[in-house]
């Protein structure tokens, strides 16, 4: 029933034009939205369905942009993925959502699966090890490509992350702030752009403080929960005791502090913590978590409007667009305590 419904068939009930019908069922404000609603309502109790696929015949543009990042399991990107979302639904767009787990090659078959589909852009947070040539392949089909949370060297497009290097000095600072000169950092790695920035903070703060910076206070690898948690041996453990940590991200730092506190010592009391990203569980976690607000809801916002920017015509400029962190200090962290 539903195929046989024509935009002609809802124009003669209304007793309207067939081109203002197509135009309110697209959200046009060339129509009153009174009027609007009025047709929308007639196509639903019509059982119109309207049809993408013919419209993008019409207008070049399928209204499908493709969203791919490492793990939307990892609550920093799903804060991105609904700040693009709501952008995205201002301007009835939808979006088709992939992870690549750091697979290049999984990346590139959602590439071009959209190529296929007639995507109208693609905004990422690209996978460890992504060459030039897969971006390219996209900006050269027509298919802009907006960059979030990590960046590619060599690669110009507009990214939007948050100020990493700073951001981890603003946590490695507070730590010093509160007496403590022997402190790891946990979690990362420096295969992405993320990691060497906020690695780079860290060493950064410490040396404007005459602290020494020893590689071996560096525990890398760990991204999540259990990351943190497993990490907690080698931290409680390592022959320098140290007396706080610099956790590459909020999943770390909770790991962490749950593995602080399986040994029976107190978060905050006997070893200082500071998480990274401000996720909603960091507040309510026991002890509360001092961390660093990233922007997440600021840059899938910015990253979203940028790219429908781009296809109405205008170009956000190219490069890096960084938005600056936040400290948020809560309970986790408190003045040096000697470990025994």
């Amino acid at each position: 029933m539903a195929q046989k419904i024509k935009l002609s068939t809802i124009a003669e009930t209304l007793g309207v034009s067939t081109a203002t019908v197509s135009l309110a069922l697209r959200d046009s404000p060339l129509v009153a939205a009174a009027t609007r609603e009025k047709i929308k309502d007639q196509a639903r109790a019509l059982g119109y369905i309207y049809n993408r696929r013919a419209a993008s015949l019409r207008t070049s543009r399928s209204g499908i942009i493709g969203v791919i990042v490492h793990d939307i399991m990892n609550p920093f990107y799903a804060e991105i993925l609904k700040a693009i979302e709501s952008e995205l639904d201002r301007s009835q767009h939808t979006f088709i959502l992939s992870n690549h787990y750091d697979s290049v090659d999984k990346q590139r078959n959602f590439i071009e699966t959209m190529l296929q589909l007639g995507g109208d852009g693609i905004i990422m947070s690209p996978a460890i090890g992504t060459p030039k040539i897969d971006l390219e392949l996209a900006e050269e089909n027509g298919m802009p490509v907006i960059l979030v949370a990590r960046t590619i060297e060599g690669v110009t497009l507009p990214a939007f992350r948050g100020d990493d290097s700073y951001g981890i000095s603003l946590a490695t600072n507070h730590l010093i702030s509160l007496g403590h000169r022997v402190i790891a950092m946990i979690g990362g790695t420096d295969q992405t752009s993320t990691g060497r920035d906020r690695y780079q903070g860290y060493v950064n703060a410490l040396r404007k403080a005459d602290i020494e910076v020893l590689p071996e206070l560096r525990i890398s690898g760990p991204r999540t929960r259990q990351g943190g948690f497993e990490a907690a041996v080698n931290f409680l453990s390592h022959p320098m005791k140290p007396t706080a940590a610099v956790c590459w991200n909020d999943l770390v730092a909770i790991g962490l502090m749950n593995g602080i506190a399986r040994a029976g010592l107190v978060s905050g009391v006997d070893i200082s913590v500071t998480g990274y990203d401000d996720l909603e569980e960091a507040s309510i976690a026991t002890p509360a978590l001092t961390t660093v607000w990233n922007g997440q809801s600021e840059v899938g916002r910015l990253a979203a409007r940028a790219l429908l920017d781009r296809l109405a015509g205008s170009h956000e400029p190219d490069g890096l667009h960084l938005i600056k962190p936040e400290m948020r200090i809560r309970q986790s962290t408190g003045p040096m305590k000697p470990r025994k």
